[in-house]
């Protein structure tokens, strides 16, 4: 059944796909939360937990293209609910686990079942909203994930100091069993509003993969993408290992970066979205975005060398800022660039670069950490976004719809 397109069933949907992106990275936080309590209790060395790590981002990334195609082919409506309720069954199974081989285990099953919460949120934004309000509407939606990462401390760790690291990871995943119920009440495919629309549904999608335009935009993401996945997974250890931060300090300040990086989708949706609206093109306001952006995330080569504690979260939440100003500014970008029927195809594309280099940036961190310090994987996380801006300029060039 499709539905008609307004503004309440579009506030309500966009209501959704932030709620799952909110529980997506509440169940994928708990890890890095206990992780100081399991590296006591399980004997892990930060190598080991890089390599738990490892296992998550796998998962994430060879189901990266399937959950596209899934998601392409039969649609957000139950393709969606069906990733929620492997993710959520697989993240309390971490309450059973006994050691890091079981751990891993669990980690790759849940990377797998969250591959396609990404690829969905775009999906249904290309189909639902106009490319005027798709960087808005991506940064609304890619806000819940700093707001997951942000509820996720504060949770996380009474949860673990009232009743164990193990009961932890059971409140999630209840959550996530909940949204699956609004959803199939709420969400219809959008109904097509003319035969244009019919039309380009028809079209073929397999000539992008054999574009610049795609690889491009692959790359942006694998090299935006590591830096919040160095954040999500290893501030807590590193507020402990290189800061002295407590158990219960970590619970209260190690969200402050995620709330801005909150404040930074939102910015880099409604900045992008303020140029096109004062006449700028896309290619001029996508791109001004992500220069800006590049530029926030260098103060990450300042961390190291801030002489407090509070001095690096700043400049953590700074950078955090940036960082999720290029995220919200990038999925305006690919679906300027591609027609919502290929949308989660190459969202999925994109899903598997960055994937490759978050679990080469993840193993190198954890032998990185144990044999020298933080400070080369801050430089790196300073200087990927800007890697990044150059992929815009040499592979995507122009910013403009590709003909298929």
């Amino acid at each position: 059944m499709k539905a008609p397109v307004t503004f309440g069933r579009r506030r309500a949907i966009l209501g959704l796909l932030f709620a799952s992106i909110t529980i997506n990275l509440l169940d994928r936080q708990v890890l890095s939360l206990v992780a100081p309590l399991l590296r006591v209790q399980l004997n892990l060395t930060n190598t080991q937990y890089a390599n738990v790590v490892f296992c998550f981002l796998l998962g994430l990334t060879l189901a990266q293209v399937p959950a596209g195609a899934l998601l392409d082919r039969r649609g957000a409506r139950w393709g969606l609910p069906f990733l929620m309720l492997w993710w959520s069954a697989a993240n309390a199974l971490h309450a059973a686990a006994r050691g890091a081989l079981g751990l891993g285990v669990l980690r790759f099953l849940l990377g797998a079942g969250e591959s396609g919460n990404y690829s969905a949120g775009v999906k249904v934004i290309a189909e639902w909203f106009p490319p005027e309000r798709r960087a808005l509407a991506g940064g609304i939606f890619n806000t819940g994930s700093v707001v997951g990462a942000f509820l996720a401390p504060p949770v996380v760790v009474f949860l673990a100091s009232r009743y164990g690291w193990r009961t932890a990871f059971l409140l999630p995943s209840v959550c996530g069993l909940l949204w699956i119920v609004p959803w199939l009440v709420v969400y219809r495919r959008r109904a097509p509003e003319g035969p244009a629309a019919g039309a380009a549904a028809a079209s073929p999608v397999r000539p992008i993969w054999t574009r610049r335009q795609a690889w491009g935009a692959a790359l942006m993401r694998a090299l935006g993408g590591p830096v919040n996945h160095f954040y999500w997974y290893w501030l807590p250890l590193y507020l402990r290992q290189e800061r002295g931060f407590t158990l219960e300090q970590i619970g209260i300040l190690a969200g402050l970066p995620f709330l801005f990086g909150g404040l930074g989708n939102l910015a880099g949706g409604w900045f992008s979205s303020f140029l096109m609206s004062r006449g700028v093109t896309a290619d001029g306001a996508r791109k001004t975005a992500f220069a800006a952006a590049a530029a926030l995330c260098l103060a990450s080569l300042a961390v190291p060398l801030a002489a407090s504690g509070g001095r690096a979260l700043a400049l953590i939440s700074v950078a955090s800022f940036g960082v999720s100003v290029y995220a919200a500014t990038w999925i305006g970008l690919i679906t300027d660039l591609f027609p919502q029927q290929a949308a989660a195809r190459a969202t999925g594309l994109a899903g598997l670069c960055e994937g490759i280099t978050n679990m080469t940036f993840t193993l190198l961190t954890g032998r990185i950490v144990d044999r020298y310090s933080f400070l080369p994987v801050f430089l790196a996380a300073g200087l990927l976004p800007g890697l990044g801006l150059a992929c815009l300029f040499l592979w995507i060039r122009r910013i403009e719809r590709v003909v298929v």
